[in-house]
């Protein structure tokens, strides 16, 4: 095995590990930050198996976008009632759904633990859409913040919150 290569996976995982801290950063930074940490550590690995020079960066790409998909979140601000309300009869019809749609199918439920669900736009909401996370075992909204997104997410998309990666739901019709 190349000695090189795995100095330079052992680094990119270490830089890793080191920048979870940076909670500070908004969710495109992120998102930038650790698919390219995760498509670079991808490749690698991908390359020390084997795999051909273009191989391994068409695996490093794939998985950096992957990896780095992230909600571009131009707002966050606190939930009125109203939009907390609206969030969580939409996350249970949508979960109900989902739960219907993988028994008419006879596939196994995906178990899916957080879903982002459109809410109520107020006066103060900017953006496309303004969204919250729901906790499907909890069956609770997650925390009390809203995210106004710059674009609406493709539904069925795994995209993240501050901490929390959330499969996007849409409505929930």
């Amino acid at each position: 095995m190349n000695a090189h290569l795995m100095q330079l996976t052992s680094a990119v995982l270490a830089g890793g590990l080191l920048l979870t801290g940076c909670e500070n950063l908004s969710p495109g930074a992120n998102g930038a930050l650790f698919g390219a940490g995760a498509g670079a550590l991808a490749g690698g690995i991908a390359k020390a198996a084997g795999a051909s020079d273009t191989s391994a960066v068409a695996i490093g790409l794939a998985t950096g976008a992957a990896v780095g998909v992230a909600a571009y979140v131009i707002a966050k601000h606190e939930a009125t009632e109203r939009q907390r309300r609206v969030a969580e009869e939409r996350a249970r019809l949508a979960y109900q759904q989902m739960q219907a749609q993988a028994r008419r199918t006879n596939q196994p439920q995906q178990r899916t633990r957080y879903i982002a669900v459109d809410t109520a736009r107020e006066s103060n909401s900017t953006g496309a859409r303004s969204v919250m996370v729901f906790d499907t075992q909890t069956q609770q909204v997650v925390g009390n913040n809203v995210y106004d997104v710059k674009e609406v997410p493709k539904e069925g998309t795994v995209t993240k919150f501050d901490t929390i990666s959330a499969e996007y739901v849409g409505s929930g019709t």
